[in-house]
This record gives structure tokens, C-alpha cells and sequence, in this order.
């Protein structure tokens, strides 16, 4: 027998129920510890795709008129499922992703955060109410779902991603349709199947599994109203440009370069600690990881040798190894391309302090590997610069001033986070008030908001005007009512004028 003939195949999920789909056509899945393929994965056709859509526009009519103390109820079930799952989806995601199992139960946690303010949605949902705002006349508004929301989500974080979007728009009223990534498709899957079992009723979580044209239908189909995103940049403009000239609600969430500038004042150890986690953690396949450090002033030199300590300690092995710090990146073509960067960083000039070219784990030859790697003197001219290079590669700039690296920060075309180490609060306050950056840490390295804010950055990192969970993602997944109302006395003489109406 064959190996492919022994594969799981990952279904879709729809309405209420793991689907093999109509198309026929599939694609493999791969371990990239391994590089060996580990499952095969039903794509969908525009049948399987209009089934669902179907689905979900009737289940929406029928979910967004439940009372909020029965969405919640399903929403208390969910949360508790998935904590008590957390190991078996944490299991899943280092299988197909490679990030060791701790920083997969970690994304777990940060989505069960989500569910838990989704939990509480009624009080966003609260209306407002003026009586006697005119003679007899009373205003309230109220928010209503939008009604058929589908959600493209990346291959870095495959819980924790869908779970910034599915709980609240499921909570606001609405049908979810998830596309995730085809790289790790299995969580997904388990979230539907927990979805069910905590009580949603079919069609109100589906899971569809594609590629450019699974996405370019959902964009485009009538029935689909709202479409939360988020991946690089090139496709978050084109998602949004394609949904919003169909007349969808969009919030797409693009790509980042993220800085940390290291003031002379800050604690190097502090600093060297926790750029190392930020930079080489998840083999740096982050949206929030630190990929360059702006070292400002003499602080350089003793910053790069305290990195280059922690870079060269990282285990980095399998991600089911007990005490492994960093897996493999999560394809052949994404080690291709760090290392392309890599090389040409060093040819233009760029010191290699820290090589991970040549990395690789004994017995496991055929995975993505690329080890830590530190780079200094880095240009903004060089592709390591220039580009989202999205592998375990930190590069290194010198400036003088705070104020310079500031306005390098700013000179970025990407705005998604950023951080500053220092002893400061005069600087760390200049520092937060001046850059064009949606989400700052003051010597925290990866400043991801808690559930009840709101993530999302600026410039090229976000198209639409709403960030993603936290009150913003309330407002993008409900529609606002006012209603004006008066109730006249029997045998009241009418007011009614041609003139507009006056108090």
C-alpha cells in the first residue's frame, strides 16, 4: 500500500457536519519538522462553496433572533470546550505549523481570552434611549448582526486568529465562515466540531478549505456581508479592494516590519532576554515579532553580544521535544526565501554574527530548519530591511538619538507594533506619542492588547477602518439602528408639516 493510500484526509465542515466536498481535488498537508506529508486536504468547489454560503445566510437569520441570553449560553459552553481541548488543538498546530507545543498551547490561550470577552457582549450590544428628545417623541438606537461574515485567517496563528474574529461575530448574531490556511488546516476543523458540541446551531460555523478561488468567491459572493482578513500586505489591499467594490464590510489586517528601539538606559539583560523570545520565538513566523532592534547610541555593541549569547543557546528541534525553544519555519519555499535574504544581507555589507543558514536537526534532514540567526549593520536599502522576511532572523540598526529612531520607525511603510526598552519614562512617553505605530510596548517586546482593547496596526499593516476583537470588533461585526418614535393621543391634531421638522 502506498503511502498517500494511508493519509487522513482533513474535510470541510459545513452545516453541522465534516464534508469530502464536490470538487474531488486535493493537496497535501506536511509536517515541517519532517518535510513528509501528513495528511491530504479536500479543497472546495464553487459548489461546496454556495452550499455554504447558503447555509449560513439561512442559519443567520435564525441565530441573529436568538435572545443574547442563549447565544451567550452556547458562548460559556464553547469556552469551556476548548480549555478542556486545548492540549489535542495544541497537538494539531505543532503537527502542521512546527512551533513547539508551549507557544501552541500559548495562541490557545490568548484566543480563550476572546471567547471570554465574547462571553460578555451584551453590554456592548446595549442600546442608548432619550426619552422626551422632542414634544412626545422618544430616540433609542440598538446594533443588529451584519449577517453572513467570512473570515481568511493565516497559517501563523491557526486558533488563535480565528478565535480574535468567530466569538464575537457569533456572539453579535452573526454566521461565521472560516478559510483557513491550507498549510494547517486540522485545529480549524476540531473548533467546528466544538462549536457544534457546545450547541451552535448548523451553519452558523462552517470551515472551508481552499485556495485563491475559495477566497475570490467568498470576496465576491452576494450573500457574503463582512470579511475579516488577515496575511501580508499585498493581499490584505487586494482583499480589500476586491470585497468593498462588491459592498462588503472589510477589515484586513496586512504585514509588519516591527521595531524595538534599546535605549543606553535599559536593562541589557532585560532587553537581550526578551528580544531573543520576540525575534526567534515560533521561528519568528510571528505578525508581532521584533525583526529589527534600533540600538541607539553605545547601547549597540553590548546588546549584540548578550543576543548573540541567547541566539546561539536556542534549541531548536522538533516541536514535541519537551524543551525545544523554536521549531522549523513552515515550508521549503519560506527557508528558501530567509535564506535568500540572509545572503543577501551579507553581500551588501550586513555582519552575520549569528549564521542559521546551514542549521539542521540529525535525523530530521528534510525539515524546514533555519537556525537563529543575528544580524548588524543593516541598511534600509537591504532586503532584510526592505522586506517580511517572517523566519528567525533579527537585524540589528545603529542610530544615535531616540529621535532617529523614531523617525526611522516612522520612514517604515508598516505600522504594526512596536517597542522601547529604557529606564526612561521622559523618552518612553516621546517614544509613544511620536511614532505612526498602532500598538507600542514599553519594555514589553510583543505588545498583543488583551481581549478588551483592540489589535491592529496603521500604514500598510491595516486597510479598513476597524481593528480586529475588543469593542472595534463589535462595531464591525453589528449594524447601528436609530429609531425615532411618538405614539399620539387618540383624536390628536395633527402636527404634520411640510417643513422640516422642528423640536
Amino acid at each position: 500500500m502506498t503511502q498517500t493510500a494511508t493519509l487522513t484526509t482533513i474535510k470541510h465542515f459545513i452545516n453541522g457536519a465534516e464534508s469530502a466536498g464536490t470538487g474531488g481535488a486535493t493537496q497535501p498537508v506536511y509536517n515541517p519538522a519532517t518535510g513528509a506529508v501528513s495528511a491530504q486536504l479536500n479543497l472546495a468547489s464553487r459548489q461546496d462553496l454556495d452550499t455554504a454560503v447558503a447555509a449560513a445566510k439561512a442559519a443567520a437569520e435564525i441565530w441573529g433572533d436568538y435572545s443574547l441570553a442563549k447565544r451567550t449560553t452556547v458562548l460559556f459552553k464553547f469556552r469551556e470546550l476548548v480549555a478542556s481541548h486545548v492540549d489535542e488543538l495544541a497537538a494539531l498546530v505543532t503537527a502542521e505549523h512546527g512551533k513547539v507545543l508551549s507557544d501552541a498551547a500559548g495562541e490557545i490561550g490568548r484566543g480563550l481570552e476572546v471567547i471570554e470577552f465574547a462571553c460578555g457582549i451584551n453590554q456592548l450590544l446595549k442600546g442608548a434611549y432619550s426619552g422626551q428628545a422632542s414634544t412626545g417623541i422618544d430616540v433609542f438606537s440598538f446594533r443588529q448582526p451584519v449577517g453572513v461574515v467570512a473570515g481568511i485567517t493565516p497559517f501563523n496563528f491557526p486558533v488563535m486568529v480565528p478565535l480574535w474574529m468567530c466569538p464575537i461575530a457569533i456572539a453579535a448574531g452573526n454566521a461565521f465562515i472560516l478559510k483557513p490556511s491550507e498549510r494547517d488546516p486540522s485545529a480549524p476543523t476540531l473548533l467546528a466540531k466544538l462549536w457544534t458540541e457546545a450547541g451552535l446551531p448548523d451553519g452558523v460555523f462552517q470551515v472551508l478549505h481552499g485556495g485563491k478561488d475559495t477566497v475570490d468567491g467568498l470576496l465576491t459572493h452576494p450573500d457574503v456581508d463582512a470579511i475579516s482578513f488577515v496575511g501580508s500586505t499585498p493581499i490584505a489591499k487586494y482583499v480589500h479592494e476586491t470585497a468593498t467594490a462588491h459592498g462588503k464590510r472589510v477589515q484586513a489586517l496586512g504585514g509588519v516590519k516591527n521595531h524595538a528601539i534599546i535605549l543606553p538606559d535599559a536593562d541589557m539583560d532585560n532587553a537581550a532576554d526578551h528580544l531573543s523570545a520576540a525575534a526567534f520565538g515560533s521561528a519568528g513566523e510571528r505578525c508581532m515579532a521584533i525583526s529589527v532592534a534600533v540600538a541607539v547610541g553605545d547601547a549597540a555593541d553590548t546588546l549584540l553580544g548578550k543576543v548573540r549569547e541567547r541566539a546561539v543557546a536556542i534549541k531548536v528541534a522538533e516541536g514535541t521535544e519537551p524543551d525545544a525553544d523554536m521549531g522549523p519555519v513552515i515550508t521549503a519555499a519560506s527557508k528558501a526565501r530567509v535564506l535568500k535574504i540572509v545572503g543577501e544581507a551579507a553581500d551588501a555589507g550586513a555582519t552575520l554574527v549569528v549564521d542559521g543558514r546551514d542549521f539542521t536537526v540529525p535525523g530530521k534532514e528534510d525539515g524546514y530548519w533555519v537556525g537563529p540567526t543575528l544580524l548588524d549593520g543593516v541598511s534600509a536599502d537591504m532586503t532584510a530591511y526592505t522586506e517580511e522576511i517572517f523566519g528567525p532572523v533579527l537585524a540589528v540598526m545603529r542610530v544615535e538619538t531616540v529621535e532617529e529612531g523614531i523617525a526611522l520607525i516612522n520612514a517604515n511603510p508598516y505600522g504594526n507594533g512596536t517597542a522601547i526598552f529604557t529606564s526612561s519614562g521622559a523618552n518612553a512617553r516621546k517614544f509613544q506619542r511620536g511614532v505612526h505605530v498602532g500598538m507600542i510596548g514599553i519594555n514589553v517586546p510583543v505588545p498583543v492588547p488583551v481581549a478588551y482593547h483592540s489589535f491592529g496596526g496603521w500604514k500598510n499593516s491595516l486597510f479598513g477602518d476597524k481593528h480586529i476583537y475588543g469593542e472595534e470588533g463589535v462595531a464591525f461585526y453589528t449594524r447601528a439602528k436609530v429609531v425615532t418614535s411618538r405614539w399620539p393621543e387618540p383624536q390628536h391634531v395633527s402636527d404634520a408639516s411640510y417643513n422640516f421638522p422642528s423640536n
